[in-house]
């Protein structure tokens, strides 16, 4: 059915004067007249009958004005909400987390202060590849055949983070079977950056103590700032050690290391923040 007749219908029902309506609607007379015609004909009942120089609706005509009085107002409106939408989804920058959370989301906000019409979807999901920007780390299963526009790999050193009243405090870096004894806080085997950790305890020699284990790297942060054990510390990912108590060993042996990789992928609809914001993580790294 065309809206465009509906819409013809409409005007006329309203007025009632054929005459009017076209003038209204800037069409000509014989347009208007064969368009009702046309729409009679779809619907296969009188929309109209005349009445002197006027025309009046039908019981039908009725019935089609009382729906259109409600359904037009909302198509009209439909294009409004599909550019608010359009408008929607192309500030939306989607990202896949996979690793360096806490890193990412202080740069999202910071991000949005300079750009407060950004919105951001995140999410953490090894099998999707449909987002603007995918972070992850070497150590886990993804298809990188998948294609992308650019990317970023960048090593990240992972440090130990010990009190300073330790004996190791005033070293200046450290052999991580120099602290086999010791108690670890450390992020739970659920978490990659765990499963690493403990990779890097293996090849030392040795299976970590462990004083407190979590799935928030937050709570991890929060007791080593406690001074209770020691912890791995990913040097971009948890940021900068604020903590006066405590201080960051570099770790000369085995090398600690793992790879962050930034990708830049090229979804459809596009959003118009997606590179300016890769290339913000990157400027941040």
């Amino acid at each position: 059915m065309d809206i465009q007749k509906l819409k013809y219908f409409h005007t006329t029902a309203q007025l009632e004067h054929i005459t009017k309506s076209a003038e209204c609607l800037h069409i000509s007379q014989p347009s208007l007249t064969q368009a009702i015609h046309s729409l009679e004909d779809e619907l296969g009942v009188p929309l109209f009958r005349h009445q002197g120089r006027s025309v009046v609706l039908t019981e039908f005509g009725k019935y089609l004005k009382k729906r259109l009085d409600v359904l037009l107002p909302e198509f009209d409106h439909l294009s409004v909400e599909m550019d608010e939408l359009k408008q929607s989804v192309t500030k939306t920058v989607k990202l896949n987390i996979l690793a360096a959370s806490t890193f990412v989301i202080n740069t999202i906000v910071e991000y949005k202060k300079k750009n407060p019409d950004v919105i951001f979807d995140f999410e953490q999901n090894e099998l999707k590849y449909n987002c603007d920007i995918l972070i992850t780390t070497n150590g886990l299963n993804m298809n990188h055949e998948k294609s992308y526009l650019r990317r970023c790999v960048k090593k990240e050193n992972i440090y130990l983070a010990v009190p300073k009243d330790s004996n190791y405090a005033g070293a200046s870096s450290i052999e991580l079977r120099q602290v086999k004894d010791e108690s670890f806080i450390m992020l739970s085997n659920t978490r990659l950056f765990g499963v690493i950790c403990n990779k890097f305890c293996s090849v030392a020699g040795f299976y970590p103590k462990i004083l407190f284990e979590s799935d928030s790297p937050t709570a991890v942060q929060n007791i080593i700032g406690m001074g209770a054990g020691i912890a791995f510390w990913p040097e971009y990912s948890w940021g900068k050690l604020h903590n006066k108590n405590l201080k960051l060993l570099p770790i000369s042996e085995p090398v600690c290391q793992r790879d962050l990789i930034i990708e830049l992928h090229g979804r459809h609809p596009k959003s118009v923040y997606a590179e300016d914001f890769y290339n913000y993580l990157l400027e941040k790294l």
